[in-house]
C-alpha cells in the first residue's frame, strides 16, 4: 500500500478480476458425458453409508462410556471421569455432525434432481432426509433454485447478499477522497469507516460465532442475510411468501408437515429417553449440522476475491463462476481434509462445478470439477479459496463489510474502505476497467 503524503490518501495495489465471457455450452462441453449420469442405487449407497457411520459412532461411544469407571480405569481425580465422558460425547457429536451434514448434502442433491433420474424418488427421498434434519424441503428447494439461477446477483440472489454502503448507513462516497474501486482512500474516510465498521478481535469472534450457530435458522425463519427487497416477515414457512409462486403452495405445506413430524419425533424421544439423552445423541449433532452448513456456504460465496453483479453485467455463467471451492478442514492436515470432504460428500471442494451444473451427483463431481478447472485455467479466475475453517470465517467476516451502491461489477470492501480487486470487463474488442 502506497501513501500520497500531500493529500493523505493511501493507495492499494489491486488485482484485476477478468470478468468472464464463457458460454454455458463451452463449460458443459468440458465435462465428460458420463458425469451427468444419475443412479438412485449408487446415491442410496451413500445414504446407507453415512447412516451406518453415524450408528457405528454411537455404538462405539456407548461401549466406550462403560469403561470410564473406577472399576475399569484409575484416573487421578474424581472429576476426571465426567470430564472424560464429556470429551467422548463431544467427539461423538463432532463426527456425527459431519456425517449428518453429508446426509443433508444428499437431501440437497435430491432437491437439484441429482440423486436419481426419477423426480418422484428425488423428492420423496429429499423430503425424508431434509425433514429428519428440520429442513422444510420443498420450501428451501424452491428458494435455493432461485439462488442458483442468480448467484452473485445483487437484487435477485436469495442469500449471502452483500450490504451496500447505504444499507449500513455509511457516509456517501466522497469524490476526491476515495474512488469507486476502493483503491484510493483518504485518512479521514478510513477513520470514519473504521469507527462505523471496525470489529475488535473479540467482537469479530463473537459475531462469527453467532453467525455460525444461528445463521441457518435465522435465514429460514426471518430471511436473515437474504434478499433485502423482500418485505419484512419473509420466511420459508409462509406459502404466500414472495419467494413462491401459486403452484408452490401445496409444496410449502408438505414441507411444513415434514418439520412438524420432526418436532413431534423429538418431543416423543425426549418423553421416552429424557432430554439429556436426546440432547447429546441428536440435538448437539443437529447444531453441528447447522454450523457446518453456514460455514461451508458462507465461505463458498463470500470472499474479497469474488465479484457481485448488478443486472447490466450479470449472466448465468458469470454468477456460476463467482464462487469458490474450499477444502473443508484442510488447514488441520491431510487426514482432517480427507475426513471433511468424505463426510460431507465433497460439497465444499467441488462447489464451482455444482453451480455450473447442479444435476451432477457428488460421486461424479470430482472428475467433472477437474475437467472444468482445466478448461478455465487460461481465464485466471479465482476458483480455489483458503481451506474452510473457523479461522477463515473470522478473516472473511472482518474483510467483507460492504459493496458500493454504484457499479455493475462490485467487490467487498473492508472496514477501512479498501478493495482488493477491480473488474476487467471484456466485450468483443473493448476493454473497460473499473466498470
Amino acid at each position: 500500500m502506497a501513501k500520497n503524503s500531500e493529500e493523505s490518501i493511501a493507495v492499494v495495489e489491486q488485482g484485476i478480476y477478468p470478468v468472464p465471457n464463457v458460454p454455458m455450452k463451452e463449460l458443459l462441453g468440458a465435462i465428460p458425458s458420463h458425469c451427468f449420469e444419475r443412479s438412485a442405487l449408487r446415491s442410496g449407497v451413500y445414504v446407507v453409508w453415512d447412516l451406518a457411520v453415524i450408528f457405528a459412532t454411537w455404538k462405539a461411544t456407548k461401549a466406550a462410556e462403560v469403561f470410564i469407571d473406577p472399576a475399569y480405569i484409575q484416573l487421578p481425580h474424581p472429576l476426571a471421569y465426567p470430564a472424560l465422558r464429556f470429551s467422548l460425547w463431544a467427539l461423538y457429536t463432532f463426527i456425527t455432525g459431519l456425517f449428518a451434514t453429508g446426509i443433508w448434502v444428499l437431501g440437497h442433491e435430491c432437491g437439484h434432481q441429482a440423486f436419481s433420474e426419477s423426480k418422484t424418488i428425488n423428492n420423496t427421498v429429499g423430503w425424508v432426509l431434509h425433514s429428519a434434519l428440520g429442513v422444510p424441503y420443498h420450501s428451501w428447494r424452491v428458494s435455493h433454485a432461485k439462488h442458483h439461477a442468480s448467484t452473485g446477483h445483487m437484487t435477485q440472489d436469495q442469500v449471502f447478499v452483500p450490504h451496500t454502503r447505504s444499507d449500513l448507513g455509511l457516509p456517501p462516497l466522497r469524490e476526491g477522497q476515495e474512488d469507486l474501486l476502493g483503491s484510493r482512500v483518504s485518512d479521514l474516510v478510513q477513520k470514519e469507516l473504521y469507527e462505523a465498521l471496525g470489529d475488535s478481535p473479540i467482537g469479530a469472534v463473537y459475531g462469527s460465532f453467532l453467525y455460525l450457530v444461528g445463521g441457518w435458522p435465522a435465514y429460514i425463519m426471518w430471511n436473515a442475510s437474504g434478499q433485502a427487497r423482500y418485505p419484512k416477515g419473509t420466511n420459508h414457512f409462509n406459502p404466500n411468501s414472495p419467494m413462491y409462486q401459486p403452484h408452490h403452495y401445496n409444496q410449502v405445506l408438505i414441507s411444513i408437515v415434514g418439520v412438524l413430524i420432526w418436532l413431534a419425533c423429538i418431543g416423543v424421544a425426549i418423553s421416552n429417553f429424557g432430554f439429556l439423552t436426546v440432547f447429546k445423541t441428536y440435538l448437539v449433532p443437529y447444531l453441528w449440522v447447522n454450523h457446518w452448513l453456514v460455514l461451508i456456504t458462507f465461505l463458498q460465496h463470500t470472499d474479497p476475491l469474488l465479484p457481485h453483479y448488478r443486472a447490466a453485467e450479470f449472466t448465468f455463467p458469470r454468477g456460476a463462476l463467482a464462487t469458490l471451492d474450499r477444502n473443508l478442514l484442510g488447514d488441520l492436515g491431510s487426514v482432517m481434509a480427507w475426513l471433511g470432504s468424505h463426510a460431507t460428500n465433497g460439497i465444499s471442494e467441488t462447489h464451482v462445478l455444482h453451480h455450473v451444473c447442479s444435476k451432477i451427483p457428488h460421486y461424479h463431481a470430482w472428475e467433472a470439477s477437474a475437467a472444468l478447472k482445466k478448461k478455465l485455467a487460461s481465464y485466471n479466475l479465482p476458483m480455489e479459496g483458503n481451506p474452510g475453517s473457523w479461522r477463515e470465517v473470522y478473516r472473511v467476516y472482518k474483510e467483507c463489510k460492504f459493496v458500493e451502491d454504484e457499479g455493475d461489477v462490485v467487490f467487498f470492501q473492508e472496514r477501512e474502505g479498501y478493495c482488493c480487486h477491480a473488474p476487467l470487463v471484456r466485450r468483443r474488442h473493448c476493454l473497460r476497467l473499473g466498470h
